[in-house]
């Protein structure tokens, strides 16, 4: 019997990743206030990494209540500098005020997926990528944000490594796909083991 499979999560980035690995799936984005979640473990003091999982499993739980049967994968993403957590930019304007914080420092990219059946999760699995911003010039972000436009406002960091965000970076540490925003062997793994792939 085949496992349906349901991407609770509107970001194309993920749903291209999955699909281009050959995963069959629906999307159905997830409807949760990240901000009134995030709230009370910010002022509890959790970390940008259990934020992120904390996100990831609301989306997954929420979606599969809805779902009979499926196996609903959730995702966050949260940028850490130092502590502190960045979210995307609600402007032009933010969005160049963050790339300025983070030229010439590192910062970690948290990944969180988490699967879930029933209202119940099944697995979940963080990783960290660590980034390093190079130094740049203000014509050169002034550039940036020009040809980027509202991309920037799309993805947390201002950036999209795999198109002109790349120029940003001197150091990449981690995985690829956790820097897209989904540890995705992990997942594959975990698909293959509840029967949803061919192992």
């Amino acid at each position: 019997m085949s496992v349906r499979l349901v991407l609770a999560s509107g970001s194309r980035t993920r749903a291209d990743m999955l699909r281009n690995a050959g995963v069959t799936l629906d999307v159905i984005p997830a409807d949760v206030d990240e901000r009134a979640l995030e709230a009370p473990m910010l002022d509890a003091g959790a970390t940008p990494a259990e934020i992120a999982m904390a996100l990831a499993e609301a989306k997954a739980l929420a979606v599969s209540r809805t779902q009979p049967g499926a196996l609903v994968i959730g995702a966050d993403q949260v940028l850490d500098l130092a502590g502190e957590r960045f979210t995307k930019a609600a402007s032009i304007a933010d969005a160049g005020e963050q790339l300025r914080r983070l030229q010439g420092r590192t910062h970690a990219l948290h990944s969180a997926v988490v699967t879930a059946r029933e209202g119940a999760v099944v697995w979940s699995h963080l990783d960290t990528a660590r980034l390093t911003v190079r130094p740049f010039s203000a014509a050169f972000l002034a550039s940036y944000l020009a040809a980027m436009g509202d991309r920037v406002l799309g993805s947390v960091g201002c950036y999209q490594l795999e198109g002109l965000g790349a120029q940003l970076f001197e150091r990449i540490e981690g995985d690829h796909f956790t820097v897209l925003g989904l540890p995705l062997l992990p997942l594959l793994s975990h698909l293959r083991d509840v029967g949803a792939l061919t192992s």
